[in-house]
């Protein structure tokens, strides 16, 4: 199994500085195939959401470049994996929340982090920005963290009603800004002719499902220059219509 990997951010229409931030590696040992990617979203609302994002993207980074390669000549082993990102997570958590409290800001970010390794997934989630899988149909595979979310999963609001609430945007947790983080963590198998997709949320308000699927559907997507061009003017649509927050996609597709 081999990967196609292409990612792509936009500040948007409205806000000046772009607090969503991404981080995409690919490597090889012998002869497993590897991808990991991250996106975290800086809160919107929360002052300085960029730093968080970045402070936690860096760390994750770090794993991958530093933590992992040791690791990996053991073999994969997403036990251990879970393990290490969750003590990441909370460290980060308690360093965001201090540094916050040091400078009388409030800072937070989300987390959609996945690692392929040889038609294997694990992934860690935290908040709403997402991650899909596409193939025959489209699957979003991490839960919002998300007032809106869990009235949705309690019977009181419809998932139609859900889109349009203007309490869209409070989070019931997420990294820094949150007294403890649980993270949720998943894992599966990565088949010939998947796409993943994680995004920050400023990527999939103005989109369907349906639309989504119309042009990330594995058989259109047969190069990286086509799959760049995709999300490029995804992103574009989502400006189009209004969309006022940061933008950020990363595409992944496993290939023979």
């Amino acid at each position: 199994m081999r990967y196609l990997t292409v990612a792509h951010t936009d500040v948007g229409i409205r806000k000046k500085v772009n607090q969503d931030a991404f981080c995409l590696y690919t490597a090889s040992s012998g002869p497993k195939k590897i991808v990991f990617a991250a996106v975290c979203d800086g809160m919107g609302g929360l002052k300085l959401g960029e730093l968080a994002s970045a402070f936690l993207l860096n760390a994750f980074s770090g794993w991958f470049e530093k933590v992992f390669p040791e690791d990996l000549k053991q073999g994969c082993d997403f036990g251990l994996i879970s393990e290490q990102w969750g003590d990441i997570i909370q460290k980060q958590n308690e360093l965001i929340r201090d540094y916050g409290s040091g400078q009388g800001v409030a800072l937070g970010t989300t987390l959609t982090a996945m690692l392929i390794c040889d038609g294997d997934f694990a992934a860690v989630h935290v908040g709403d920005s997402r991650l899909y899988r596409i193939n025959k149909s489209i699957e979003q595979l991490t839960e919002d963290h998300s007032l809106v979310a869990l009235e949705v999963k309690q019977g009181k609001l419809t998932p139609e009603q859900a889109r349009t609430d203007r309490r869209g945007n409070v989070l019931l947790q997420c990294v820094g800004a949150s007294p403890t983080v649980e993270p949720q963590f998943l894992t599966g198998k990565a088949e010939e002719n998947d796409v993943f997709m994680l995004c920050s949320d400023g990527f999939r308000h103005k989109l369907t499902e349906d639309e989504l699927l119309g042009v990330l559907a594995p058989e259109l997507l047969n190069d990286e220059r086509i799959m760049r061009k995709t999300v490029v003017d995804l992103i574009n649509l989502n400006k189009s219509r209004g969309e006022t927050d940061n933008i950020t996609s990363v595409l992944i597709k496993c290939v023979e």
